[in-house]
């Protein structure tokens, strides 16, 4: 399972892609989700209407970091758009380039930031090398999978949660173990 949470530790990392997580395409215009466009940098985006509250109780259990191609501009944009806060999110910055409909270009940069913590990442573009990734690490990692047309849902909003309290819980039990007498055994 690898190393677990402890109060020192800082909270699991949930890295946060925008496009097919927040801000959602390829839907029937005829039966839209809920939420409405917003002009981003000339550009129109359908923003999902209960992602912000999705966030917000994420921000709870885990350091949310923007992990998408938005980069510095998620913060520019995104915490006014989805009533967060009024902070800005950490945000990664990537040596690759960008390539629609696939994640793997984010891997180095989601690996770097992740490294000795426990991680979720949450993305609709997850493929094999993500989860190559996320097989190796020694770490406890979760990879959530969306669709562009759906985004976040509060299923996996709850999953989010349940795996953050799932780790609070296997650090309180060892913390339990550990300071517990240790018993002795008599030799016969």
């Amino acid at each position: 399972m690898g190393p677990i949470l402890s109060e020192e530790e800082p909270s699991p990392v949930l890295f946060v892609d925008v496009d097919g997580v927040i801000s959602l395409f390829d839907f029937d215009p005829n039966d839209a989700p809920p939420g409405r466009f917003h002009l981003v940098d000339g550009l129109h985006h359908y923003i999902a209407g209960s992602a912000g509250e999705h966030l917000g109780r994420l921000a709870e259990a885990f350091e949310l970091v923007w992990a998408t191609g938005w980069e510095h501009r998620a913060n520019e944009h995104l915490p006014s758009l989805l009533a967060l806060p009024g902070r800005e999110l950490p945000t990664l910055s990537f040596d690759e380039r960008p390539v629609w409909g696939t994640a793997h270009w984010k891997v180095s940069a989601v690996d770097r930031y992740a490294r000795g913590r426990p991680a979720a990442w949450i993305d609709d573009s997850l493929d094999e090398s993500c989860e190559a990734w996320a097989e190796r690490r020694s770490e406890p990692t979760l990879l959530v999978p969306t669709e562009s047309a759906v985004g976040i849902t509060e299923e996996q909003v709850g999953g989010l949660l349940e795996w953050a309290a799932r780790l609070r819980s296997d650090e309180a039990r060892f913390a339990e173990r550990m300071s517990g007498e240790v018993e002795q055994i008599e030799p016969p």
